[in-house]
């Protein structure tokens, strides 16, 4: 009897964390990025980063629910993205394939799979091992975008040159989404213990 309940267990957790993945995801595209700066004034200054917390909410899916629940996730944002409700940047229909950075939001996909993945392989208690998970998701995305910026530039369906594409939508929010890493590793460390994950 127990050994029959533990597929429909997984199954629930991994269906509830794409739920939960998919709300972080289309929340965090939301809430602009900040770094708070220490200092002995009483007024905290705050950094404000070119960035989102869109993909940092799509690692914590994969480094807290796993791989399999933050692909759905992302194939589900991927989805209502596509069909007309307005969560990109900019819009969403059919027409945003077009978009250079649609790239980067079908990148989420791989991304998730390989932090999550990683986050599994060994004993993830430790908040560098996480972060360096999220590094490795970062990283697969930027590159996996920027391969799709080669790849229509080449077909000349954009205005702006291969050089110009890649700065906007790689090297600007690049350090943003690095410096976020760290943060991501604590955040999901901390939910990895709350949900006795660990």
């Amino acid at each position: 009897m127990e050994d029959s309940c533990i597929p429909i267990v997984r199954a629930l957790a991994i269906w509830s964390g794409a739920i939960a993945g998919l709300m972080m995801i289309l929340v965090g595209g939301l809430i602009p990025s900040a770094l708070i700066i220490p200092e002995f004034d009483i007024p905290i200054k705050i950094l404000n980063l070119p960035s989102t917390w869109q993909v940092p909410s799509l690692l914590l899916t994969a480094l807290v629910c796993g791989p399999r629940a933050a692909v759905i996730a992302s194939i589900a944002y991927l989805t209502i993205g596509l069909t007309q409700l307005p969560v990109f940047h900019g819009g969403g229909s059919l027409s945003y394939i077009t978009n250079p950075g649609f790239g980067y939001l079908t990148g989420f996909i791989p991304a998730a799979w390989l932090s999550g993945r990683l986050a599994q392989k060994v004993d993830s208690n430790d908040v560098a091992y996480l972060t360096l998970c999220a590094l490795c998701g970062v990283i697969l995305l930027q590159i996996w975008g920027m391969l799709y910026l080669i790849i229509y530039s080449t077909i000349g369906i954009w205005s702006e040159t291969l050089p110009e594409l890649i700065f906007s939508y790689s090297i600007v929010p690049l350090p943003a989404q690095i410096i976020l890493c760290p943060a991501i590793g604590f955040i999901s460390l901390a939910l990895r213990k709350l949900l006795f994950i660990v």
